[in-house]
């Protein structure tokens, strides 16, 4: 032997057979190498059981030897000198098996693989008797065994422990991915950390500096100066509203008052309209100053039969307020500790004004206003029912123009010319019969009364409605004299046929819709019969008469007069 492990008759002939088909080479000198020894050879050839296996097939083993091993016959002797395969790589058997035989991969005791077992059985082998692990290497059905003599078992507790090859490449390949995970999740978690800190101190920066730091923009120290009128239109944001309370004097800078109002949350209940503040105020008082409601001003309700003068009721005796008398009130503010509103009489003599357009009056009622007797009365219906903003400190002509324009608006949108032309009036007469609609029912019954208009004013049929009467007189009731009632008025329909001068009073939209959409019928009497609005319909005059008695056996008729 080398010292390699290799013999040293290291002949051609020798590598032929040592690395050759184990299971099918030619013998030598009358034996045949079995796992690096040799067997002689029988004259018939046994049945080969044991599953085909070539050395390309198993992972290559170096096998050592020592000095002598090929050297002559096997010696008869099966101690571990002698050349007995004892289990260890030395001794030939394959490396890893814990019994010092073949690996414990898959078989069990006395089981080979395919299914062939060693039971216990009687074999002859040079005339000795072989059971179960003996059998394994001596029966005569399986292969020869490299020494005639019994191998020598080891102790359970000698023989060599499993060995450990180490871990497998999709293992590693796993533990080298979730390795870089585990990095890459802190190196993750790092940068997030550090974004947050970056945030919170450059966000705490941007509050300091912009509320509490250095460089804070102009404000106002005070004391307060004299009051103004500032606007805040729908829609509008903080910064808006803060350019033009800059403009008038109110903050020094929009930027100051743009940081006080951020912090009041008072700023989103601020509505649309017209705000009365003084000038020269520290931002934070300049929003708590607009978000109070009591510094909104110009703001007017003007409901449904509005009339634009007072009137009284002859019963009670109680003031109803015309819309010149709500106007005045709306335009008071204070300033410097003065009171500021335009009077009922400035507003009276401005609605008279012979300028229609100057007033905002709409080209499809200017012809009839033009026509109207009474110039004090010459607006009237033409403010529309609803809720509105007029600057106060604006003079009575621009209010009232800023109103009535406003409310020619609202009547446009209603498509007041359309409706108009489909029952056979001008606009201007559909907002007189709506307001007699108005003054005349309940809402319940506005397409009934409409519709009695409209099938008198059909045959020229005096419309004689009492609050035509009441119209002109400066104390009314519900029931109207004799003596009322003969009055020649340009609004009396007793005395006068057709439709009144002007409307009586600001209709609703469901009014106007009344008169544009009338319910059919052939009504041309109604009468209330008593204080609940309850109001009868008739199409000829007797079966009014009855109607007319129950409005009387109620007193609903009954004069204060």
């Amino acid at each position: 032997m080398t010292r390699h492990g290799r013999s040293e008759d290291d002949t051609e002939a020798t590598h032929q057979h040592f690395f050759g088909d184990r299971f099918g080479e030619e013998p030598v000198d009358g034996r045949r190498k079995v796992g690096g020894a040799y067997d002689r050879v029988r004259s018939t050839p046994e049945p080969d059981h044991r599953p085909i296996s070539r050395p390309d097939d198993e992972p290559t083993t170096v096998l050592r030897f020592e000095e002598g091993v090929f050297d002559g016959p096997p010696p008869t002797t099966g101690s571990a000198d002698g050349g007995y395969p004892v289990g260890s790589a030395d001794g030939g058997y394959p490396v890893g098996s814990a019994d010092g035989g073949y690996s414990g991969d898959g078989y069990n005791e006395d089981e080979y693989a395919g299914g062939y077992r060693y039971a216990e059985r009687t074999e002859s082998h040079g005339g000795e008797k072989h059971t179960g692990e003996q059998a394994r290497y001596a029966g005569e059905d399986h292969y020869a065994a490299p020494y005639e003599t019994e191998p020598v078992a080891w102790p359970d507790d000698e023989r060599a422990a499993p060995q450990a090859v180490g871990v497998s490449p999709v293992r590693r390949a796993h533990d080298r991915e979730a390795g870089a995970r585990k990095k890459r999740g802190r190196v993750i978690g790092a940068l997030a950390v550090a974004l947050l800190l970056v945030i919170a101190v450059g966000g705490g920066f941007f509050v300091y500096k912009r509320f509490v730091g250095p460089d804070l923009p102009p404000d106002f120290t005070g004391p307060a100066g004299p009051a103004v009128i500032i606007q805040v239109r729908s829609g509008e944001t903080a910064n808006e509203i803060a350019v033009e309370l800059t403009e008038k004097g109110v903050v020094a800078s929009a930027s100051a008052f743009f940081n006080a109002a951020v912090q009041n949350t008072g700023m989103n209940a601020v509505q649309p309209g017209f705000y009365s503040l003084a000038t020269n105020l520290p931002a934070v008082d300049a929003v708590a100053d607009l978000v109070d409601p009591a510094s909104r001003v110009g703001a007017l309700v003007v409901s449904e039969g509005r009339q634009l003068h007072d009137i009284r009721d002859v019963n009670t005796g109680a003031v109803r307020k015309g819309i010149y008398t709500l106007i005045a009130e709306a335009s008071c503010y204070e300033d410097d500790g003065t009171s500021r509103c335009l009077t009922y009489d400035e507003l009276n003599q401005a609605g008279a004004s012979t300028d229609l357009a100057a007033l905002g009056v709409p080209e499809w009622a200017r012809q009839a206003v033009t026509g109207v007797p009474d110039r004090d009365r010459q607006l009237e219906g033409l403010i529309a029912a609803g809720s509105w903003d007029f600057d106060p400190s604006a003079s009575a002509s621009e209010v009232l123009a800023r109103l009535v324009s406003a409310s020619a608006e609202q009547y446009d949108r209603t498509g007041i010319a359309d409706a108009a032309a489909k029952v056979g009036l001008s606009p201007y007469e559909l907002l007189v019969a709506a307001s007699l609609v108005e003054r005349e029912a309940l809402p319940a019954d506005f397409a009934r009364v409409a519709r009695v208009i409209l099938n008198r004013l059909d045959i020229d049929m005096p419309l004689q409605f009492d609050s035509t009467v009441n119209y002109s007189l400066d104390e009314t009731e519900l029931a109207t004299t004799d003596s009322d009632r003969a009055r020649v008025t340009p609004w009396n329909t007793y005395a006068s046929p057709g439709l009144p001068a002007t409307p009586i009073s600001s209709p609703s939209i469901g009014a106007l819709q009344a008169v544009e959409n009338p319910e059919p019928g052939n009504w041309t009497y109604f009468v209330t019969v008593d204080a609940q609005g309850t109001t009868l319909f008739a199409d000829n005059y007797e079966e009014h008469l009855a109607n007319t008695e129950r409005a009387l056996e109620s007193g609903i008729l009954d004069s204060g007069r």
